[in-house]
């Protein structure tokens, strides 16, 4: 179980386990109220989540190590990745816990020693004295956050180096995705290999974990911060990991210590916010090894736009959660409002009535297209290749091919051309090598490597004159809706991306070929 008190010391080990093949296989299922957990709280959770500000697009509960609910809100699948964002950073930790147990690290080696290439002369004494242990807990000194300077730079390490560490290391949080980036270009130097490889051994086949990626910054680490990419039960199974000492089936994966080290308290994030503060907010609650502690005593990995792995000891419970949301406190009180209290109290008895009705509704989650019906546009427009004015996303010609009730549209970008689907009504999938919305758009590196990125399409005719095609990249958190004006031969595209919530609207504008 997690540790509730500070673990000082590390006497760590590590045994490479071999698992039989049952390791892989998924969790073993179980009915809700048997394992303690109402199903109507789950479907009053289902419901809360479908009225909230929060898109979810899946989530999977676990309680006693067994699989009680799990739910993807179509396109979305069991089958898909989902960018986690700064989720990403707990497994990165976890690669440093095995270096550590290795003895190819330890937490008081100097962040400048890997480096010695990559420094500044003089190198300044508060970052001669940064240590593993104060990157791990984002104490790094640095204000403000270095992480777009470092990330749009060709050379990470060194442009980390140059910014100015103004706080002593291990005295202050700021949260810093770029010393999370250190961490992992640190194990890629001490073990030779980029931290998705060093994990998939110790890790990620224990677990039974197929099918990651995760991005590299240009010199060939993994990013650190964000980046990986996982199922969401994948996520579950890290959760239960941890939530068992590190533990599975049976098999000691990862050291009990480092668990305990790496999820209790290392510093706070505003040791001055009142109490009444401290009290509403799952950010004030303390910091771990690339980790949040929660309320109600949990902990969790955390995700910018609503990726969770939240782990509850005293529940024995995991809740792992995909989304996009403006707001992640709402997404995780929806938790404490409606899943904590399903397992408080609970009377173990059976309700297969609510059994019943529970995966009645978790079959049908949906974010459905909107509908759309035929318009005399669709013949006006059909072949039409319309040449765009300069712009911003190097889109350099867009064409309209209607095959059926399914638009294809040909995208010519300034380095390739794409061709992406959006069906009548319903979802078209399809795959691109367009990179979709994303905060670290820009990034020297980004998306270098990965393969093709999973769609669904729809279109919806606004008005006679007036197309809607909404992209969703459905192993990120993220949409595209582009609303297309067609005036003549003339053509007035409003881009907009999910994850700006309506603030911010690129114009293209382009006539016919």
């Amino acid at each position: 179980m997690l540790a509730k008190s500070l673990f000082l010391s590390l006497p760590l080990f590590f045994l490479l386990p071999t698992l039989p093949a049952a390791a892989q296989d998924a969790f073993p299922t179980g009915i809700p109220e048997k394992e303690g957990v109402s199903a109507t709280g789950i479907m009053d959770f289902v419901n809360a989540a479908s009225h909230s500000h929060t898109e979810f697009h899946s989530f999977v509960f676990l309680r006693h190590g067994k699989l009680i609910a799990e739910g993807w809100w179509n396109p979305y699948s069991p089958t898909l990745k989902h960018t986690l964002y700064s989720t990403s950073k707990s497994f990165t930790a976890a690669a440093v816990g095995f270096a550590i147990a290795e003895k190819k690290l330890k937490l008081t080696d100097k962040v400048v020693s890997f480096f010695p290439n990559d420094l500044p002369n003089p190198v300044p004494p508060n970052l001669a004295a940064l240590t593993v242990k104060d990157a791990l807990m984002m104490s790094d000194g640095m204000d403000p956050d270095p992480t777009p300077k470092v990330a749009f730079d060709t050379n990470w390490a060194r442009a980390f180096f140059a910014q100015p560490i103004v706080n002593q290391p291990g005295t202050k949080f700021l949260y810093n995705s770029a010393g999370t980036y250190m961490l992992s270009a640190i194990v890629t130097k001490v073990t030779g290999q980029p931290v998705i490889d060093y994990l998939r051994p110790r890790l990620f086949d224990p677990l039974g974990i197929t099918g990651e990626d995760w991005e590299t910054s240009p010199q060939g680490a993994n990013t650190g911060g964000w980046g990986l990419r996982l199922k969401t039960e994948d996520m579950a199974k890290f959760g239960e990991l941890y939530l068992n000492g590190g533990k599975w089936h049976g098999k000691q994966i990862i050291p009990h210590e480092w668990v305990r080290e790496a999820t209790t308290m290392k510093i706070m994030q505003d040791p001055n916010a009142p109490q009444a503060k401290k009290d509403s907010s799952d950010w004030l609650q303390g910091y771990c090894y690339q980790m949040w502690r929660c309320r109600h005593n949990g902990v969790r990995a955390d995700g910018a736009f609503g990726q969770f792995i939240i782990m509850l000891p005293d529940q024995d419970a995991v809740i792992a959660i995909t989304a996009e949301t403006p707001d992640m406190q709402e997404e995780i009180n929806l938790v404490w409002e409606h899943l904590l209290p399903a397992m408080q109290g609970w009377a173990y008895k059976e309700d297969p009535d609510a059994d019943a009705k529970l995966k009645q509704q978790l079959a049908a989650l949906a974010l459905p297209p909107k509908p759309s019906a035929a318009s005399a546009a669709d013949v006006s427009i059909n072949g039409m290749t319309f040449n765009l004015q300069p712009n911003d996303k190097k889109i350099q010609t867009i064409g309209f091919h209607l095959q059926g009730n399914t638009w294809q549209l040909k995208i010519k970008g300034d380095t390739a051309l794409y061709s992406i689907s959006f069906g009548g009504g319903q979802w078209a999938k399809g795959e691109t090598t367009l990179s979709g919305p994303n905060l670290l758009t820009g990034a020297v590196h980004h998306d270098v490597g990965l393969p093709a990125f999973q769609t669904a399409g729809s279109y919806h005719w606004v008005d006679e004159n007036t197309l809607e095609l909404v992209l969703r990249y459905i192993e990120s958190p993220h949409t595209e809706t582009m609303i297309c004006h067609f005036d003549g031969n003339n053509i007035k595209i409003e881009d907009k991306n999910s994850f700006d919530y309506g603030k911010k609207t690129v114009v293209l504008t382009g006539v016919g070929l």
